[in-house]
């Protein structure tokens, strides 16, 4: 993609914000002319391998539908009194089968806080977790990420040494795997595979970043490609668990920008956002079925939060609704099953403001964004869509130790079309998009669609 475009209309009080007039950027090699983004970080640190796993549980009733659409300015989310605040936020698996997070036991008068891994099971009728802890309490910093099979993978750090086990439960005690460890300072978990069995850590360097397969491999973790640059994030392209993206800088400095890695080629790099050339181009979200991306960007002038299409050749656009005065949004679900309409995906948006965390939820060709209150204990930016558009948010609270609020997405109105939104191609404007919806190029294969303007053939 290699345009920006802007959309009109704030959230504020009202439940949605009302769309407005959009306004194209520049062709390929110009800056975007608009106005939201801050980037995602990533550890640093180089390494290499060296070395080569169900207890109780607690149940809980799912929740009904939060109240209330509402736009709140100031909502109330309160935290649970005696339920401490995670080092981490509780992690799915793809399908939201699973969740992972680190908890906390209960402090006595003096004590000191013990951390302990935590499953949760969210796919059957009533949601319930499983507490995992071992012999000695864990490290604020360890890592848990689910697995398709129930099993939880944990970093930890000992030493200069990235240390990988498996967890599962035993009876009343929980069983443990240990895969290996490799030798760096730092490593983060990228988000879980699609393949439901396939774990990645990234070291980052100033000048290259070592991706690793640190579960689901043959003889423990395993060093599958090495990327020039800087690397952060972490989004996966397809199905299958093939294709990954990074957000890179280069490694003599640069603006960052997203490429594709292909994990069955050796780990071949190719460019995937190019928005403008001195832009930071980050990639948030994809979504396979679809093709909708969720993509941070300052090529308007300043980080702004937007989205566009893997393959096409339409211009990504700048949402002004995706920017509300009273909090900052990051994209943290879309829904699947859409097939080839990414105007018509659901976004789940965790909206940060002075009083806390809310929800919001917005279609690119709705062009609102609906805000609600978040469920009380709700672990903030985690979520997962069903195909019919009902957003499961996992909360839990001391009555409800395990619990998913439902909340359905709400419909959109069509816009009335813009008085005098003929385009002008000297001002940029153009009509509403969802009075008169661009038409959508020839979809591109994956390994051709770098986000550059493409000819269309027929």
């Amino acid at each position: 993609m290699t345009a920006c475009a802007i959309e009109g209309g704030t959230a504020g009080a009202a439940t949605a914000a009302d769309p407005g007039p959009e306004t194209a950027g520049p062709g390929p090699d110009g800056p975007g002319e608009a106005e939201e983004t801050g980037g995602r970080g990533g550890p640093g640190g180089m390494g290499e391998p060296v070395g080569a796993g169900e207890a109780g549980g607690a149940g809980g009733r799912a929740a009904g539908t939060p109240h209330a659409p509402g736009a709140p300015t100031a909502p109330d989310v309160p935290r649970a009194p005696g339920v401490p605040t995670a080092p981490d936020v509780l992690t799915l698996t793809a399908d939201g089968a699973y969740g992972a997070r680190l908890t906390a036991a209960p402090v006595p008068p003096g004590g000191q806080r013990a951390w302990y891994p935590e499953r949760w099971t969210l796919d059957g009728p009533e949601p319930y977790a499983v507490p995992l802890p071992l012999n000695q309490p864990e490290e604020p910093d360890a890592q848990v990420v689910p697995l398709a099979d129930g099993r939880v993978l944990i970093r930890r750090r000992v030493a200069d040494r990235q240390m990988f086990s498996l967890l599962y439960p035993t009876g009343p005690a929980t069983g443990e795997l240990a895969l290996g460890a490799v030798e760096c300072e730092g490593m983060v978990l990228l988000p879980p595979s699609p393949d439901g069995r396939s774990v990645y850590g990234l070291t980052a360097g100033d000048h290259s970043s070592l991706l690793w397969l640190v579960a689901g491999g043959s003889f423990g973790p395993e060093l599958v490609a090495e990327v020039p640059g800087h690397c952060s994030g972490g989004v996966w392209l397809d199905r299958a668990g093939r294709m990954l993206a990074l957000d890179r800088r280069p490694a003599g400095g640069g603006p960052v920008k997203a490429v594709a890695v292909d994990l069955e080629r050796n780990g071949e790099v190719t460019p995937l956002l190019q928005i403008a050339p001195a832009s930071d181009d980050r990639l948030l979200l994809a979504d396979p079925d679809s093709g909708l991306l969720l993509i941070r960007s300052n090529a308007p002038g300043h980080d702004r939060l937007g989205w566009g299409v893997l393959g096409s050749c339409l211009p990504v656009r700048f949402p002004e609704c995706l920017r509300p005065a009273d909090g900052a949004v990051t994209p943290f679900a879309v829904q699947p099953g859409q097939m080839l309409m990414p105007e018509s995906c659901a976004v789940a948006l965790r909206v940060d403001g002075p009083a806390g965390s809310w929800v919001g939820i917005w279609r690119p060709q709705g062009r609102r964004l609906h805000q609600f209150a978040a469920p009380e204990g709700w672990s903030a930016g985690a979520g997962f869509w069903s195909r019919d558009g009902v957003l499961h948010l996992p909360y839990a609270t001391p009555s409800t130790p395990c619990g998913v609020a439902l909340l359905d997405a709400p419909g959109d109105e069509e816009p009335p079309p813009e008085p005098g939104g003929t385009a002008d191609g000297g001002h940029g404007t153009e009509p509403s998009a969802a009075a008169a919806p661009p038409a959508v190029c020839k979809p591109v294969p994956l390994g051709q669609a770098p986000l550059h303007r493409v000819a269309s053939t027929d």
